[in-house]
Parts: structure tokens; sequence; C-alpha cells
């Protein structure tokens, strides 16, 4: 008898930071309406309609109503969770919830993999910036899901050798690629290597990265029609159709046991296809009754069928830039919108710029910050403890723990003003930034925000060299649409409309309540 073989749905859900890095609210979003801004309207669509989608009859009545996190792997942006906690605790707590039942179900293994904490794209980030995003991914993945994470996305699954190291000293043992990122592959037990054509790997078992020093990571290979049907070819229309097709692809049967999977948006559930949640509860309970098939998660399956091949990757790829990683620096052709004669070569300044700022800004840190922590990298990596918990009493432990000498009021306000700098500098990156069609879009925008405040707040504490070099890149980079200027223009107007008299240090009381536990009191 032919063992059964696993069904694994994976849901990616991001949204870029959206609050004003001053005020910690997320200001009036025009085009989100009727809701106040994209979370709002994201979260009635999708991820709360994914906490209680409804399997209908074929009469139309309602048969039940699912929490569909339950039974699909899935991965949170931490700073989207972070505001479904503060904003929608109903829906946070199901989705928490489902977490820890799906351990029940699933040998002690859950659905949540972690994701990089600000959603950058980890290849074009320094080395120091990859190490943080992924320890705060961890660590704000712990404090939520009270478990070590067992997987990782990689943000736009972009992915280097370094990244993969990194994931693999943190104790990480998965993460999700797409098949064109597969270079070439071979039997654990033979010298020789398969080259590998663009999606020629097959994608129903886990495969072995081999990193440096006897380290090493599973990589799963979604199935890459699937996933593009799901997302635009109509898929989710019918969810007994879904599933159907998720069984397909298994091919003929054989005695090794197979996983189908596929990775998408976890905004095609219910955003950017109306009623897509109940397609996937649909599809899930179809699934569920089908004999010779187990309804699983990665971390379930690995342990039960660890990697016999092994693979090598293509470096600096990504799911959604056939280019790469040109995509988030270059205007390579890859876009999502806009008139036909726009192009993106704004992007390449754009990059220049921030990059220019986050090196100098790198610099400063390392060397000034030496007058305040012991360490002021292990000190950055830790920060994520305050985000998680501003209370008084942690904040306290915290500037004890890092501080170069005997805590007081300024030394606690100046450690915690720098690293206020470096978390902007991070959010610069949101890779939402370069994603779409123009300089002047609400994404790029918020990364540009976060530049002001990061200049701002350095300002504060030393003379900002790079700021004519930084202002001359962003003039660079152009708008396709004449009335908007260029990066700079934006820049700009963000800082005199928005920041010029409200740019403060967090010793203010123009701060929010939310905010005020970061100001150290002895």
């Amino acid at each position: 008898m032919l063992n059964k073989n696993f069904v694994c749905i994976h849901g990616h859900f991001y949204q870029p930071p959206r609050e004003n890095p001053i005020t910690g609210l997320i200001d009036p979003e025009e085009s989100a309406s009727p809701y106040h801004n994209w979370n709002e309207r994201i979260c009635a669509e999708c991820y709360k309609a994914n906490t209680q989608s409804k399997i209908v009859k074929a009469n139309g009545s309602m048969a039940q109503i699912v929490n569909n996190y339950e039974n699909i792997s899935f991965d949170f942006g931490p700073t989207l969770l972070a505001w479904l906690a503060k904003n929608e605790p109903q829906t946070y707590e199901a989705i928490i919830h489902a977490d820890r039942v799906s351990r029940q179900e699933h040998s002690g293994h859950g659905n949540a993999i972690a994701q990089a904490y600000h959603h950058a794209i980890l290849p074009l980030s320094s080395s120091q910036d990859k190490l943080t995003e992924i320890i705060w991914g961890i660590k704000d993945f712990e404090y939520r899901f009270s478990r070590k994470p067992e997987g990782f996305w990689l943000p736009e699954t972009a992915v280097d050798q370094e990244t993969l190291i990194f994931l693999s000293d943190s104790g990480v043992q998965f993460t999700i690629l797409a098949p064109h990122q597969a270079k070439c592959f071979r039997k654990k037990a033979s010298t020789a290597w398969t080259e590998l054509k663009s999606n020629d790997i097959d994608p129903t078992k886990a495969y072995e990265v081999k990193l440096s020093r006897g380290r090493s990571i599973a990589v799963f290979f979604f199935n890459s029609v699937l996933a593009h049907d799901v997302a635009f070819n109509g898929l989710l229309n019918d969810g007994a159709t879904y599933a159907n097709r998720i069984i397909e692809s298994f091919g003929s049967r054989s005695a090794r046991v197979k996983i189908a999977h596929l990775a998408t948006d976890g905004e095609s559930y219910g955003h950017h296809h109306k009623f897509g949640d109940m397609a996937l509860a649909g599809a899930i309970m179809h699934l569920k009754r089908m004999p010779g098939v187990k309804l699983a998660n990665y971390g379930e399956f690995l342990q039960e069928h660890p990697p016999q091949d092994e693979v090598q990757i293509h470096e600096n790829t990504s799911w959604s830039c056939a280019h790469g990683v040109e995509r988030w620096k270059n205007g390579c052709g890859c876009k999502t919108g806009g008139e036909p004669d726009w192009n993106q070569a704004w992007r390449s300044p754009l990059r220049q710029a921030l990059n220019l700022l986050r090196d100098y800004l790198a610099l400063e840190f390392d060397h000034q910050g030496q007058r305040f922590f012991l360490d002021p990298w292990a000190a950055r990596n830790d920060y994520v403890s305050i985000l998680l918990d501003p209370s008084q009493e942690n904040l306290k432990r915290f500037i004890r723990r890092w501080s170069i000498r005997p805590a007081s009021d300024d030394l606690g306000s100046d450690m915690i003003n720098f690293l206020e700098i470096e978390r902007a500098a991070l959010a610069m990156f949101t890779s939402c930034g370069w994603f779409f069609n123009d300089v002047s879009g609400i994404e790029t925008k918020y990364i540009l925000r976060y530049g002001v405040r990061a200049m701002s707040l350095a300002q504060k504490f030393f003379n900002v060299d790079v700021r004519d070099q930084f202002l001359h890149f962003l003039g660079q980079a152009k708008s396709n649409i004449p009335d908007a200027g260029d990066a700079r223009l934006i820049f700009e107007k963000l800082l005199n409309d928005e920041w010029k008299n409200s740019v403060q240090d967090i010793r203010m009381e123009s701060l929010p309540q939310e905010n005020r536990a970061l100001r150290y009191q002895n």
C-alpha cells in the first residue's frame, strides 16, 4: 500500500509599514476608500476574512465557518502583525491560535514561519542589515507564536549564499524558493551535478543546500504553474477545481512520498480575488476528503521525509523579477501598472541615495556608538525587544544591559535615539519602495519618509556630511509624471510639509502615547 502524499498551500501575507514614524499612526490613504487606509481595507477583505471563511453548500446555504490559517502554511510580516495586534486584535488572536491548533495536528510542527522584519531585499542589503533583519524577524516570531520558527520566508524569495548562512546559523531549517532559482542538483550519493533549465526542478520533494563550514539548509521549490494560475488565471473561481489541480500536480503515483505545494501572496485569498478566501476554504474541504492525501505543512513533511538530493541555487534571484534582483535597483522593465511609455530609470539613483545614507549612518553608529554601547551592533540586534515590549521596566533592563557606563536619563535617551536612527535606516529599504511603476507612488514615499526620519534624528548628533550628495542622487530619480518632479522634490516636500516642525527625538512630549515608553527614565 502506498503512503499518503502531502499537500501544502503557503500564503505570504505582508504590507509595508504605513505608520508615520513620528506619530505611530497611519495617515489617511484616499485610494483605500471607503476605508481609512489600505491595511484596514485588506484586513477586511483578506486577513480577517480568512479567519472566518464560509463554506457554502451546492444550494447556496452556509455549511460551516472555518479559520483557513489552521489548514495552510503561512508567514506574516512582523510590521503587519504589530498593526493587527493593535487595530484588529480578534484577527490577530485567530492567526496565533491557528498556529497552536496546527501544532497539535501536525506532530508539533506549526503552520506559521518567520519573515525578515522590514521585507527588505536581503541580497541587496549590507551584511549587518541582513543579520539584523533576520534576527528581528525571528525574535518577533518567537514573541508572538511562543516558539522558534522552523522556516523563514525570504522577501520576494530573494536569495544569496550569505543570507542562507545567516538563516542556518540562526537555527532555521528551511526556506521556500521559486523553481527557476534552482541551478543544478544531484543525489547525495552522487558526485555529478545535473544542470537545470528554468522551472525544471522537481517541486515534489525537499532539497538540501550545502553551505560553508558544514552548515546546510533545506529548500522547497514551489509549483510555479499552480501559483501563477492562483494569482492570475482564475484558479480561485472554484474551490473544487483548485483542489483537483493540486492533486493532478503529483503526476504519476510512485513509492516515493511526494509533496504538492505552492506559494503565493496571501492577499490573493480575498483581496486580489474577491471571495478567494471561500475558494481556499472549499479547496481545503475537498482535499481533506480525498483518499491518499495528507494536508500538512513543510515542517512536518521535512521531519518525515528529509532531503535526499542536494541543490545549488542561482544567487541574487527572486520570484518576481525575471532579471534577478534588478527590480529593486535598476529599470529592468519589470513593473506593475503605469502607462506604456513610463520607465523605471528612477530606481537606480533612489537605491544609490539610500545606500549612501545607510552606509554613512552605519559608520557613524559604529564610531559614535562606542560612546554609549558596550557593543553597538549587538545592541541594535537586541533592540527589537524594546519594539515588542516598550515598557519602562524592559527599557531599563535594556539600558543596563548595553550601556557602557552607569545609566542616566541623558545616556538612555541618547542610546535609544541612536537606535531609532538605525531603525529608520532599516525601514528605508522596504521592498515596496521600488516594486511599482513610479517614484511618486505612496510606497516610495513611505521609504523616503523613513529617510527623513533617519536624517533628521542623525542631525541632532552629528553633521550628515553626505546630505548634498544624497539629495543629488534623489534629484536624478525622475518621476514619469511631470508635476511630481523627482525624488528630491518629494523628499523635501515630506520634510517641509510634514516633518520640519514635528521631527523630535524621543524625549519630546509630542510623541504618541504608545511611543512614550521609549523615553528612558531612571
